[in-house]
């Protein structure tokens, strides 16, 4: 079984970089002129694009495979109010040499729109901004000419009850355009939808799941994880990629939903433990507030937890 470490947008052994700087609506509007709002915007864009460049390399140079590239990536991309913003073409060039580093060097990337996005939301108007958001995304992965990307959501709304907001749900993706439905895959959150209703529904619209085992005991049952899990792995059967999941460790007690710094290498090491009992090949997306320098500790922890597991890079190790 082979698995695969990932981490989430910031490098920190990267100082000073970032992917994600920002530009308000509020400064936008304040500037003088439009010459002066869009000049503002490509800036920040232009530094964002060549600061995430810089990461991937970072992560090829540290032969890290898997990574969530930032949804702050290009400002106000999808505000109603900024017109004029054409930055699909403006940085054409750019997505595609992004594009082609990703591709030659066979990595991994994905995106995780924020949870405002909601396909279930009673109110229309909603729906509409999570659609005009979530094409942002399906635009991303098409500019960089990266079919196999996919953005992770949650199921979202539980108003009316969630019976009525699963159907709401299937309804709605029902007339999703097909470039954002095909791209996304659903996890089970800590609050609201537990992995069992996730699952259910991932089945239900053939949907991978992202199984998340730190919202999974948070949020359950009283079901299985191994039996989560595997339903979980099915559901990617047909995928070019493996299933993935995500792990983090909880901050402060048990079942606190905030993430820690670090992950708890002991019982990362117990989950895989039981994980193997399905023997499939899975990426693993660390949720940790230290971003790659947990990816790093957690490496050191296992091989000293399990000196016998075999690594075939510096974030990839197989267990037999």
């Amino acid at each position: 079984m082979k698995i695969r470490l990932g981490y989430v947008a910031i490098a920190l052994k990267l100082p000073k970089v970032t992917a994600s700087s920002n530009v308000t609506f509020s400064y936008f509007s304040k500037l003088a002129t439009e010459e002066k709002r869009i000049t503002k915007l490509k800036t920040v864009t232009r530094s964002n694009l060549d600061d995430l460049y810089t990461i991937l390399k970072y992560n090829i140079e540290n032969e890290i495979h898997f990574y969530r590239i930032t949804s702050a990536l290009v400002p106000l991309a999808t505000h109603p109010e900024v017109n004029d913003w054409n930055y699909r073409d403006i940085f054409k060039k750019y997505f595609e040499v992004i594009g082609e580093y990703i591709k030659s060097n066979n990595l991994r990337v994905d995106t995780h729109p924020d949870e405002f996005n909601v396909i279930n939301s009673a109110k229309p108007q909603v729906v509409q901004n999570t659609i005009r958001n979530l094409l942002f995304h399906s635009n991303f992965f098409e500019d960089i000419d990266y079919p196999e990307g996919k953005m992770v959501i949650h199921v979202g709304s539980g108003e009316g009850g969630k019976d009525v907001a699963l159907e709401r749900f299937i309804e709605n993706f029902k007339v999703l355009p097909k470039e954002i439905g095909t791209r996304f895959i659903i996890e089970n959150d800590d609050k609201t939808y537990n992995a069992r209703e996730t699952l259910e529904l991932c089945t239900k619209i053939q949907r991978p799941m992202v199984m998340d085992i730190h919202h999974h005991k948070c949020n359950n049952t009283g079901e299985d994880i191994l039996d989560m899990l595997n339903g979980a792995f099915n559901t990617w059967k047909g995928e070019v990629l493996k299933p993935k999941i995500h792990y983090s460790t909880p901050r402060e007690f048990e079942n606190d939903r905030k993430h820690a710094d670090y992950i708890n290498g002991v019982e990362f090491v117990a989950f895989i433990e039981r994980a193997k009992e399905l023997n499939v090949d899975f990426d693993v997306m660390i949720e940790a507030k230290m971003k790659d320098l947990a990816l790093y500790k957690l490496v050191e922890d296992i091989k000293v937890l399990r000196p016998n597991w075999k690594w075939e890079d510096n974030s990839t190790f197989i267990v037999k």
